[in-house]
Parts: C-alpha cells; sequence; structure tokens
C-alpha cells in the first residue's frame, strides 16, 4: 500500500506546475525566492501533492481560489523541504476563515480555575484531521517574512509535533540519538523563557511560546524560519536543534 502511494505521489511531483500558479506564490509568499532552486522545484512538487490530497472548504462566507489554496499550501511544504515526508498524514481537512473567528474554549488557569468562552483565534490545529486558518493572517504572515509570525507555519507545527500522538514540543526526529539533546535544549530554553518574562526581560522568542512545550515549538519554528539570523545568534543551541530536525539553515538564505 505504501509503495503504491508513494509511486502515485512520484507521479504528481512530476506534473507540470501551473504558470499561473507560480505567479501567485512568487507574489504571495516571498520565502520562495529566496530558496535555492533545486528547492524551489522541490516545493513545487511537495505543493502538488498537498494539493491532491488535502480538502479545503471555505467557512464564514469566503469562497475558496487558487490564491488562498496555493498561498497556504506552500508555507505548509516549505516545512516538508529536505526530508522523507509523509505530507501530514493525519490532515485532512484545512478550513478557512475569512478572518479571525470565535471558537469555544476552556482555560484552566494555574491556580485550578477554569474559564469557559469564545476566543478569537486566528488557527488551531486538531490532532484528528483538521486545521483552521484566518485567511487575511495566513496571506499577511506570508507576506512578511521578517516579524516572526506566521499562523500557518505555527500551525503545521503542531500537526508536525502531533504526529506520534501527543502535543509535547518532541515531533518525531529524523535519529532517536537526538531525542536527549532535543529534550535538554528546548526544555532549557523554554523554562529560560518563562523567566525572562516573569522578569520582564524582552524576549526574541514570542511570550506565547511560554504557554506550553507544544506552542513553545509551533512559535519556534515562526522564528527559526523568518528570524532565523537573530535566532541563531542569540539562542545557537535552539537554531541547532531545529536545523537539524528541518534540515535547512535559512539564516544562510538571509540576505
Amino acid at each position: 500500500m505504501f509503495g503504491f502511494k508513494r509511486r502515485r505521489r512520484e507521479r504528481i511531483r512530476q506534473r507540470p506546475f501551473p504558470p499561473q500558479w507560480l505567479t501567485i506564490i512568487e507574489r504571495n509568499v516571498p520565502y520562495y525566492s529566496r530558496l535555492p532552486r533545486e528547492a524551489q522545484a522541490e516545493l513545487r512538487g511537495h505543493i502538488l501533492v498537498f494539493l491532491d490530497e488535502k480538502r479545503f472548504e471555505g467557512c464564514g462566507g469566503l469562497e475558496l481560489t487558487d490564491e488562498i489554496r496555493l498561498t497556504i499550501a506552500a508555507q505548509a511544504c516549505i516545512l516538508l523541504l529536505n526530508r522523507e515526508t509523509k505530507y501530514y498524514p493525519g490532515l485532512k481537512s484545512i478550513y478557512v476563515y475569512p478572518h479571525a473567528y470565535v471558537a469555544e474554549a476552556k482555560v484552566r488557569l494555574p491556580d485550578g480555575t477554569v474559564i469557559e468562552g469564545g476566543q478569537v483565534r486566528l488557527g488551531e490545529s486538531w490532532s484528528r484531521g483538521s486545521l483552521v486558518l484566518a485567511w487575511d493572517h495566513a496571506r499577511r504572515g506570508a507576506a512578511d517574512i521578517r516579524d516572526g509570525r506566521n499562523v500557518v507555519l505555527h500551525e503545521f507545527a503542531h500537526q508536525l509535533d502531533t504526529a506520534d500522538g501527543y502535543a509535547d514540543g518532541a515531533p518525531t526526529l529524523p535519529e532517536r540519538s537526538m531525542y536527549v539533546a532535543w529534550a535538554r535544549v528546548l526544555g532549557e530554553e523554554y523554562r529560560q523563557l518563562i523567566d525572562d518574562l516573569e522578569n520582564h526581560r524582552r524576549t526574541l522568542i514570542s511570550d506565547y511560546g511560554a504557554t506550553s512545550p507544544a506552542e513553545f515549538f509551533a512559535v519556534v519554528t515562526e522564528c527559526f524560519f523568518e528570524r532565523s539570523v537573530k535566532l541563531k545568534r542569540r539562542h545557537p543551541e535552539l537554531y541547532e536543534q531545529m536545523a537539524a530536525f528541518y534540515r535547512q539553515d535559512p539564516a544562510a538564505l538571509s540576505g
């Protein structure tokens, strides 16, 4: 079965990439132009497979277009470059709202208090086959590749994290030997972020990363691709771990 799927995907990757699709990606996802030609070709192939296998649905009156699908797919597939991939196997559907949306949520505070009610969200990733995004923020995050905020990278990092069934900030690493260093470095950096925030020190990594180890990994993924030079300079061990996982060196692409 897997061999059939692998051959099918290879055939899809070899299909011609529509010129009008490339125009959209070059306009909406400037990170694409930073990549070497080989990586650009690989990304185009991944996008073809992604669009073939994932179902997009518009919500809140949003009418889906090629621009929406391609802008989201291109960013999601950036996380898949240079390594074996199963194309987010647990993900079936991507729901896209025109703007931020309200979702019912239950939040447990440190003192044990539970607050229930609606929360405004830009995106969320579910381990059972679905992912939700606000289109205006997905487009804005792609357009500015230096602000360290990208809701698509964030939510798809969650998909990588939960591929093993757990949202714990520890995705499936390429080699078993990597887990010890990963746990040490990310654990130390996570605790340091919490300490910095409690003591009102400025941080490169968004304060939302202090919410949980899972959110820390997703937030650092945003920073790794969009503020790579600063992350490498200020958090070299953390950058090294992310580079080993993603098998990319975005700091080397920054001009």
